[in-house]
């Protein structure tokens, strides 16, 4: 039950190093897909809620910044994919909480972003799970 819980605590805030803790306890593969997938969702949540408080926080003491040229990846993602792209590819690539910091950074409506980071978790569990399920039987 404990490796259970490490491997959904570790989920909540990164799903690679989640899923390998998983197979290296000897978890069925649905165990890792379903706690690293309560894990991510949970982290979703937090940071979502969260993003708020904490973003509020920064900018009470901040001083206002000069426009900068918007140059750069996550730009890039943004102007050609818009909150699918911050939400789902961010999601795959990054994680969760990172997609969440940018989306909310760029002002994108949060239901929307929360849909998109959690269908970015599901795949993203679903993937690595099976990546590493089959990984393992190589060995």
């Amino acid at each position: 039950m404990l490796e259970i819980f490490t491997v959904a605590g570790l989920a909540t805030f990164e799903i690679y190093a989640a899923i390998p803790a998983g197979f290296a306890f000897g978890l069925h593969p649905g165990t890792i897909f379903s706690a690293s997938l309560i894990g991510g969702l949970a982290g979703v949540f937090v940071a979502a809620f969260l993003g708020d408080q904490i973003r509020a926080f920064f900018s009470r003491n901040k001083q206002p910044k000069l426009d900068k040229p918007k140059v750069g990846l996550i730009y890039r993602i943004w102007d050609k994919y818009g909150v699918i792209g911050v939400g789902f590819l961010g999601t795959m690539t990054v994680g969760a909480p990172v997609s969440l910091a940018v989306g909310v950074g760029f002002n994108v409506p949060l239901k929307k972003l929360i849909v998109w980071c959690c269908l970015g978790v599901l795949v993203r569990c679903a993937l690595f799970t099976t990546v590493g399920h089959y990984g393992m039987k190589l060995f």
